[in-house]
């Protein structure tokens, strides 16, 4: 082969390499379910739609629970301190009223986070693998938008440094 012959050979190599790694990470999001979390949206405590794909690129944990619940009400407090020990991002997925959501943050000292979901939120946690849609639920996404980790029920605070640490390496 001449050498122009390896030089177009090698740029088409590449060009279906980069082209198979982004397929191959929107099919590994599609699997896992991500594409569809990280395509959802809620209100935010002020009343504005955030996207979940807001935070893409970062190890996150989207939690669903609601203020009636008294296994979410034990881990948020655990879920908090992760947050500032580690650094790492939480986001509520509140099944309940904006004034429930703001008030609980407040009572609770919950600073990261809040988004308000209605009904429509028990179906997702369902397509997301919660099929008895209980609460709470989380979702950990390594920061290549991938669900590393799904969780019904409360975190210990053990179990969640056993989750984030090695994501955030």
């Amino acid at each position: 082969m001449q050498r122009r012959e390896l030089l177009i050979l090698g740029v088409a190599g590449a060009a279906a390499l980069v082209a198979g790694g982004i397929v191959g990470a929107l099919a590994i999001q599609s699997a896992s379910g991500a594409g569809k979390l990280l395509s959802t949206s809620f209100n935010d405590l002020s009343g504005r739609p955030r996207r979940l794909s807001e935070w893409q690129g970062r190890v996150v944990l989207f939690n669903f629970w609601a203020t009636w619940c008294a296994p979410c009400r034990e881990e948020m407090p655990v879920l908090e301190a992760a947050t500032q020990k580690y650094g790492f991002s939480a986001v509520g997925i509140g099944i309940d009223s904006a004034v429930k959501i703001r008030e609980f943050a407040a009572n609770y000292g919950i600073r990261y986070e809040m988004l308000v979901a209605g009904g429509d939120a028990v179906q997702l946690m369902k397509d997301l693998g919660n099929v008895s849609g209980g609460l709470p639920f989380t979702l950990a996404l390594d920061r290549r938008g991938r669900v590393a980790q799904r969780k019904l029920g409360p975190f210990s605070a053990p179990e969640l440094e056993g989750i984030v640490a090695p994501l955030l390496r």
